[in-house]
């Protein structure tokens, strides 16, 4: 497993909560962005900068990603793709995507879309505060729990 992290807009506050995660657990672990970000200079962590331009990011996460990988986004239609091939992915907001809920996740977001572009709704999801780095943490916990007791099933 590694994880794959669409860090263009992925908030400082919840990155140093996945990389205690990441450095206590040496997960190989993939930033992707169409700018250069800070990150630890650890062997399993690195930086992939794409070119400029939409969906840059997320096409290479895509190319990227393997059946037992995360991936981090708030992209639904990334994530969509990315459950798609066996993966799971994880909002930062906490919400964990996978075959469960992800097309009906897909189709409010499509919903979502269609009612802004109306004008309908306006503005955006709210600030990153403790709840929502909380709810990050617990989600990231539980997939790697769950990665774990795959693991050690696996060896037994």
């Amino acid at each position: 497993m590694k994880i794959l992290v669409d860090a263009d807009a992925f908030p400082n506050a919840l990155k140093e909560v996945l990389m205690r995660a990441v450095l206590k657990r040496k997960i190989t672990t993939i930033f992707v962005a169409n700018k250069n970000i800070s990150i630890p200079n650890v062997p399993f962590v690195s930086m992939q900068v794409v070119e400029q331009g939409p969906d840059e990011a997320d096409h290479r996460i895509a190319q990227l990603c393997e059946s037992e990988d995360l991936v981090i986004t708030a992209d639904i239609p990334l994530a969509d793709r990315i459950v798609t091939i066996g993966a799971v992915a994880l909002d930062p907001r906490g919400t964990i995507y996978d075959e469960n809920n992800i097309k009906h996740l897909l189709a409010m977001r499509n919903l979502m879309e269609e009612l802004r572009n109306s004008g309908e709704i306006t503005g955006g999801p709210s600030a990153i505060g403790v709840k929502t780095i909380r709810e990050f943490a617990d989600g990231l916990n539980k997939i790697l729990s769950k990665r774990n007791s795959t693991l050690t099933k696996a060896h037994r």
